[in-house]
């Protein structure tokens, strides 16, 4: 640079060589004074900033089964056991949301195949009394060789959720972090004991399926709204909120 000052006061004007010269200079200033710290620092600092990036929860499917030992001649289910289906279904109800079916599955070509499919279809009639549609139910046989009773199986997908392992990366000392960067085992535990406690795993995955509407009380609202009526429900003087005057 000191060259190409000295040839401008000299001649008053730059030579043709330092036009080319210059774009060279300044694109090395500017590769220098970018240059700080290690390559990607601040890059991995935001990518890693979330925990639940760092210490995923893997959500995944696993098999439910119940199985109705059904004897040979028997007429359909004994009340344990019709006991046993509501208390299977309420968990399936409480657990599934609405993400899959619930399976009946009759033994075929079986000694009991004729119990088998009349335990089948109170376990079918039951689940319709107890609020469940025709499309979440389905019904199928299975070939079994294993003996003359043959169980009737009730089997659905479960979400089963899976938290990260905590405590295992220790190597780095926390008094020093000059790159401002979150150390591994940051919010791990939260993960491992959200996993752990979450009621519904289907709930990390996205929102749940909506409900039937109360229409008993969407009618009266709307009947009370076309005819200029107050639309909130009566309180009664115990339920109303008093304010006392100003002095």
């Amino acid at each position: 640079m000191t060259t190409v000052f000295k040839t401008l006061g000299a001649r008053g004007r730059l030579p043709a060589r330092a036009f080319r010269v210059l774009p060279l200079l300044f694109v090395a200033a500017t590769l220098g004074a970018c240059k700080h710290g290690d390559a990607g620092t601040q890059v991995d600092g935001w990518t890693l900033a979330d925990p639940s990036q760092r210490h995923p929860i893997m959500v995944s499917q696993q098999p439910s089964h119940l199985n109705l030992t059904v004897a040979r001649g028997s007429q359909g289910l004994t009340p344990s056991q019709r006991a046993e289906v509501l208390d299977f279904a309420s968990h399936f109800r409480a657990g599934d949301s609405g993400n899959s079916r619930l399976v009946i599955s009759a033994p075929s070509g079986t000694a009991n195949e004729s119990a088998a499919m009349t335990a089948a279809n109170d376990v079918h009639s039951l689940l319709l009394e107890g609020g469940f549609s025709e499309s979440t139910i389905a019904v199928e046989a299975y070939h079994d060789d294993a003996g003359p009773q043959s169980p009737v199986r009730i089997s659905y997908m479960r979400y089963v959720a899976e938290g990260p392992a905590c405590g295992n990366n220790w190597d780095k000392n926390l008094a020093y972090n000059p790159s401002n960067v979150p150390h591994p085992d940051l919010g791990c535990a939260n993960q491992h004991n959200l996993a752990a406690m979450i009621a519904n795993p289907a709930d990390l995955l996205g929102p749940r399926t909506e409900t039937a509407r109360p229409a008993e009380r969407r009618d009266d609202a709307m009947g009370k709204y076309v005819k200029g009526k107050v639309t909130g429900a009566e309180k009664s003087e115990d339920e109303r909120v008093r304010v006392k005057g100003a002095n």
